[in-house]
């Protein structure tokens, strides 16, 4: 990353996205739990991979799993 005096990222969103891979780690930082239900959308929550019981109770995002794209299929 190239920090200006300030410590701000002073790179162009272009440069910070063509980086983006070389700064990326093979771990996934986050966990996907997908819940399928037979009378309503089936549910997507997301998770801190690392974190303990106690705060995954307040850290995650639910969706419906309709609103869920592969990264893949949209880059």
């Amino acid at each position: 990353m190239s920090e200006s005096a300030n410590g701000y990222d002073d790179r162009t969103i272009g440069q910070r996205l063509a980086s983006a891979g070389d700064e990326a780690d093979d771990r996934r930082p986050l966990e996907c739990l997908v819940v399928r239900y037979r009378n309503r959308p089936d549910r997507c929550t997301i998770t801190p991979r690392e974190c303990s019981d106690e705060e995954r109770i307040t850290h995650w995002l639910s969706a419906d799993l309709s609103a869920v794209v592969d990264l893949e299929d949209v880059r």
